[in-house]
């Protein structure tokens, strides 16, 4: 097991190098950089007052040679693109993900500002998800074929079958716009620090409420159908025949004997959908709700080729997705004895 453990955790130093030199690679081809951006921003600010706003613009001689050598200095483009990798490289291995072009702060500072939203959407949808998903998926299961297989089947898929977003637009519509009942946008109130406690409570689930059942519908189907199909594959095998033969009730033979052989799929992604959960980038239910969550984040970064932002996030989302991914795989273990990873 330990010699296992250790494999997988040097194999993911050239996973991580891959992944960050992949990135940066196609980075160095993607025109508007932050030197060109800020360019645009001169001669957008010429036209409405003297020099640019500051920036030093001289009409149609551009940006002045020496404050043009300043900014490329001060993003770090002075140097060869090797060198910057390297370097960029050698900050990350300190975990240092540098600081926005843009926004002027770590970008630690920016994930810390940015998790709570993408927390709660995550984790709400998460635990929703499963409470619902598993209870059904054994129902479904134990009923197999029966007209509540069926009903069930198609409200499951059909919600699956409905974009989050689209479902928004409905919830903000109708519950927001016509009924009034929710709060249009943001996650809290603006008088929220002044409310006791259960006021906090009531106006957090208020706002949440809206954005969770957009994401929620569509994250059933999967789950409930595994489930269902991961318990008709243990029902059908032959410890079950041997369980009945032997005059236990249904209950005992699928509590005692099928629940846990059939959780094992279930159980083993519990890990990576519980920490993915703290890192959902919900872009359009952010946007759609003014939620300003790590959905939000990455996305204005991209756009704005803020590329520490880009990168740093990069780098800690694939860190944190192959370390949940060996945990997934040491829960096989855990969940059944069995598994050997020899």
């Amino acid at each position: 097991m330990f010699a296992y453990i250790l494999k997988r955790l040097l194999l993911m130093i050239p996973t991580l190098l891959g992944v960050l030199l992949l990135t940066f690679v196609v980075i160095q081809f993607v025109p508007g950089g932050p030197v060109e951006q800020y360019l645009a921003e001169a001669r957008a600010g010429a036209g409405g007052g003297a020099e640019g706003g500051g920036m030093a613009y001289r009409g149609a001689q551009g940006v002045d040679e020496a404050r043009l050598a300043q900014i490329k200095q001060l993003y770090g483009f002075d140097k060869p693109a090797p060198e910057r990798f390297v370097q960029m490289v050698g900050q990350f291995a300190r975990f240092d993900l540098g600081k926005s072009f843009f926004q002027n702060k770590a970008v630690w500072t920016l994930i810390q500002e940015k998790l709570p939203v993408s927390i709660s959407l995550g984790l709400w949808t998460f635990f929703i998800s499963y409470l619902i998903s598993v209870p059904l998926g054994i129902a479904k299961a134990v009923r197999a074929g029966s007209r509540f297989d069926l009903v069930t089947t198609v409200v499951v898929l059909v919600g699956y079958a409905i974009p989050g977003f689209v479902l928004g637009v409905l919830l903000l519509v109708i519950f927001g716009g016509q009924l009034q009942w929710f709060p249009l946008r943001g996650l809290t109130s603006p008088n929220f620090d002044e409310l006791g406690l259960m006021g906090k409570v009531v106006d957090y689930l208020w706002h949440i409420a809206l954005p969770v059942t957009a994401m929620v519908a569509g994250a059933f189907a999967v789950t409930t159908m595994l489930t269902k199909n991961s318990f008709l594959e243990e029902i059908r095998k032959q410890y079950v025949l041997t369980a009945r033969a032997k005059g236990l009730s249904e209950r005992q033979v699928l509590w005692k004997h099928v629940f846990r052989n059939a959780l094992i799929p279930i159980v083993t992604g519990f890990p990576a959908a519980f920490v993915g959960a703290f890192f959902t980038g919900a872009l359009l239910i952010e946007t759609l709700f003014s939620l300003d969550g790590l959905g939000l984040l990455s996305y204005e970064s991209v756009i704005r080729r803020d590329y520490p932002v880009v990168l740093g996030t990069l780098f800690l989302f694939t860190l944190i997705g192959l370390v949940t991914k060996l945990i997934s795989d040491l829960c096989y273990v855990w969940v059944d004895p069995r598994v050997k990873f020899e």
